[in-house]
């Protein structure tokens, strides 16, 4: 047993949104694979932004850092992702088990939040869910941002793995703060109410996430929808060099950087003037 305490969770979650704008609402959308909590900031009639985030415990509270900059521009819609750490609910047995599934949970979510079409972004995981959908309904996404993605263009690297390791076997705050620590070169203590937020989440009863397939390149030479991926420099996950070099190879329109200086896992919240720069340059078209 991890000793998971949800009233820990709780309060690290909403210290973390505390952070993000004053008009910011929290709100609750129904869908056929649960309810979803969404945290909603920025001007009613501005274009909306749908931002998804990683995997290994992080939440949608997780764009505090940013959130304020988006919603100068946009109508920012932040979801926990239905069967992962955060506040929403999956329905019992109803959870996303495979892509479709988590495609249609989306398509049900922009429905509900009465979307038609929307720029998205994601963060690792986040990412893989959000180019994933946007080959699945190409017309509901106008610009796509990536930050540094997984599973969409490059393999893990083993030392990575061998690190997650006893942190995915057991996890408990200890082994939390020392993965990432180890990941990100000690930037993550720079960051103390997120990385509070990652070690309460430790033990979190979450489903399994859906990981597969990876996006097939046909499907990818064939997209249309602008995109901009930005690869960590420092980060340990995988080869960023790779990660860019396969994405210019395979995505018509894509624009490409990689951010000197920041680790994987220090995405998005360490919020390096770069990224923030390149962000706001690619969603104002």
């Amino acid at each position: 047993m991890t000793g998971y305490d949800s009233d820990a969770f709780r309060s690290a979650y909403d210290g973390l949104l505390a952070k993000w704008p004053g008009d910011r609402e929290a709100l609750t959308v129904p869908t056929p694979r649960g309810e979803t909590r969404v945290n909603t900031c920025g001007p009613r009639d501005a274009p909306p932004l749908l931002l998804l985030p990683g995997g290994g415990g992080a939440t949608s509270v997780s764009w505090y850092a940013q959130a304020a900059d988006f919603a100068r521009t946009h109508r920012v819609h932040a979801p926990d992702i239905v069967g992962a750490p955060g506040l929403s609910t999956p329905a019992p047995g109803r959870h996303p088990r495979t892509l479709a599934g988590l495609t249609g949970w989306l398509d049900a979510l922009l429905d509900g939040l009465g979307i038609g079409s929307a720029d998205m972004g994601g963060h690792s995981y986040g990412a893989w869910i959000a180019l994933s959908y946007t080959l699945h309904a190409p017309a509901r996404v106008r610009r796509l941002f990536l930050l540094d993605p997984t599973g969409c263009f490059a393999g893990y690297r083993p030392s990575y793995l061998l690190h997650a390791l006893p942190m995915l076997l057991r996890p408990t705050p200890g082994r939390v703060r020392a993965f990432l620590e180890w990941e990100t070169g000690g930037a993550a203590a720079r960051t103390p109410e997120w990385l509070r937020l990652q070690e309460a989440g430790a033990g979190f009863p979450a489903t399994k996430p859906v990981t597969r397939p990876r996006p097939a390149p046909r499907a990818l030479r064939a997209l249309a929808t602008p995109v901009l991926l930005l690869a960590a420099g420092a980060g340990k996950v995988h080869d960023p060099g790779r990660v860019v070099a396969g994405a210019e190879a395979l995505l018509p329109r894509v624009t490409t950087a990689v951010l000197p200086g920041v680790s994987h896992h220090a995405l998005p919240q360490a919020a390096p003037e770069e990224l923030t720069s390149r962000l706001a340059s690619f969603l104002s078209g």
